[in-house]
């Protein structure tokens, strides 16, 4: 503006100098710079490439949250935890100083075999069932929503107050209201003798009250079973994960921490092959009753609120899986035998929901560096549906990880020496890939200290099969079962031979549908469905849009009519 009126004081005379016009006006104002746009460009560049910066950083995070695309969102936060450098846990494995129990008042006490459970309420019947097992001794867990006066005749309880003076390692990283304080009863039991130990909850009876009667308790000596076991086939070598329900006999039900994307592989298999028995290490049980499902199995084949009461063929022979393969493994139905109570530890910085099947992978994958594996088994205990709020938000590890995890989890290779170096190498790994955080590496560290404090023996490792080549399989070696289609109610209606291929029609459309928009209108309570239509529905559609006779802006339901879903 002030150059304008310097400009235009007088029509420009044709002859004669230019006024200059500090002369006309002395001292009043310093020289004009330019304004140039280039050159302000220039001098305030940075300035502007960091007002962009930031609001690109911000839109980008808002976006993510608001459009609810979990894996989108998890990968950024990964990445930005990423550039925070892990520091790998130094441990001196040769000079772990012995830990033993002076404040128990089982100090004394020595058994082979346990079974360790998670209490929060007074002893259910199935408890009180689980302490006649002959045989095997039942410690129970306390946390912070045991009751105090909790006691139970023929079993060992140990309080917070008790675990906390027992000088483990791992007490200082368990919540205080989670069944993760499991670890402290394994460390415990391991202390005290156990050779094999069953990873149990309150709310499921064993079939017959006989352990021995479906697992393969022992292993060695003479009353060890020696028999060959059906093994699935590793003709395959991209298959990574199977689906164990479909060989017992129910082919539309699949475990909780199988990834979505393989719940419609519901064929049987074309063949078997057989392994010797003797080195199966988990074991891991079916429950009739309700399974072992996640909660969009829960929640979306359910036409009411009545209780499971699902059955599997109790005729069908255990299974086992070859190295390559794995299957989502509980803490609820489970034993392991002395050379896999490394794998025992349950992780601490994910969902309560995937603790025990993050445990599952990871064990399995260490699991072949001694050359073990796991072996699967027709029912063993009958749960009980309760009926309960099924907690979708604390399987959020699952859903967004579990496919990447089992991947990772095979073409993983170490060089380390001894298996406790190895596990702490892949603790550190899967830390750096976003698994689980740091918190579970100094977990696993400390884990690793007190096996060797209470007497802990390490396996010795062996050569991997994977990194030799796979023997073919012969017309001889491949062996046939044919699974039962056992009934079932999904849905709210009897089950046919269409409903059983449902998931699988989903997960195929994809390449039909992956360009559409799809508008559901929902008549019930939004709470129960909404989450579990968007994870559904929301792999194979572009976007998934749910309405509904009220506004719920929590989970991005919009008001509206169903007559005028079209408009």
């Amino acid at each position: 503006m002030l150059v304008q009126d310097r400009s235009n004081p007088t029509p420009k005379s044709p002859k004669g100098p230019k006024p200059k016009l500090r002369n006309i006006l002395p001292n009043r104002f310093s020289e004009a710079k330019s304004l140039d746009f280039s050159t302000w460009l220039s001098e305030n560049l940075y300035k502007i490439l960091t007002v962009l910066l930031f609001i690109a950083t911000v839109a980008a995070v808002v976006f993510l949250r608001n459009v609810g695309d979990t894996t989108a969102l998890l990968r950024f936060e990964t990445q930005s935890r990423n550039l925070e450098k892990i520091e790998f846990p130094h441990v001196k494995w040769d000079s772990i100083a012995p830990i033993t129990d002076k404040s128990s008042p089982f100090a004394n006490f020595r058994a082979d075999r346990w079974i360790v459970v998670s209490v929060s309420d007074y002893p259910t019947d199935s408890l009180r069932n689980l302490v006649k097992i002959r045989g095997w001794q039942v410690l129970a867990i306390g946390n912070s929503k045991t009751p105090s006066d909790w006691t139970l005749k023929g079993a060992i309880f140990l309080s917070l107050e008790q675990q906390a003076l027992l000088g483990f390692r791992v007490v200082d990283f368990l919540p205080y209201d989670s069944y993760v304080r499991k670890t402290v009863g394994y460390l415990f039991a391991i202390q005290h003798g156990a050779k094999k130990i069953f990873d149990a909850d309150n709310r499921g009876d064993v079939i017959d009250g006989d352990l021995g009667k479906h697992f393969d308790v022992e292993l060695v000596g003479e009353s060890a079973r020696q028999e060959v076991i059906l093994q699935y086939s590793h003709d395959n070598p991209n298959r990574t994960v199977i689906n164990p329900y479909i060989h017992f006999g129910q082919r539309s039900v699949w475990p909780r921490g199988l990834p979505l994307e393989n719940v419609g592989e519901i064929g049987h298999e074309e063949f078997y092959t057989e392994v010797f028995g003797g080195k199966q290490f988990i074991q891991q049980g079916i429950s009739n009753g309700l399974p072992d499902v996640d909660s969009v199995f829960y929640f979306t084949r359910k036409s009411g609120l009545e209780a499971f009461d699902i059955r599997f063929d109790e005729h069908a022979p255990k299974v086992a899986l070859p190295q390559g393969m794995m299957l989502p493994v509980n803490s609820f139905n489970t034993i392991y035998h002395s050379s896999a109570f490394w794998g025992l530890m349950l992780p601490v910085s994910v969902s309560t929901m995937a603790s025990d099947v993050l445990r599952g992978y990871w064990g399995q994958r260490l699991l072949w560096e001694i050359g073990g594996y796991v072996v699967v088994y027709p029912p063993t205990v009958h749960r009980h549906d309760r009926i309960e709020a099924y907690p979708f938000s604390k399987e959020k590890d699952l859903h967004v990880n579990v496919g990447r995890l089992t991947k990772f989890l095979v073409s993983w290779r170490s060089n380390k020496h001894r298996l406790f170096e190895k596990i702490l190498e892949l603790s550190f790994v899967m830390a750096e890939e976003g698994f689980w955080s740091e918190k579970d590496l100094r977990f696993t560290a400390a884990w690793l200290q007190d096996l060797l404090a209470v007497g802990y023996q390490q396996p010795r490792l062996m050569s991997l099969e994977l990194d030799r080549p796979r023997a073919s399989i012969g017309h001889g070696d491949r062996k046939e079962f044919v699974p039962q289609k056992l009934p079932s109610v999904h849905l709210g209606v009897e089950e046919t031979g269409s409903v059983n291929y449902e998931i699988a029609n989903l997960i195929r459309w994809r390449k039909n549908f992956g360009n559409v928009v799809l508008i559901m209108f929902c008549n019930g309570p939004v709470e129960r469905t909404a989450l579990e239509w968007r994870l559904l529905y929301g792999r194979i559609f572009k976007t998934v849009i749910i309405l509904s006779g009220a506004k719920n802006p929590d989970l991005a339901v919009e008001e509206g009519k169903l007559e005028k879903l079209y408009k």
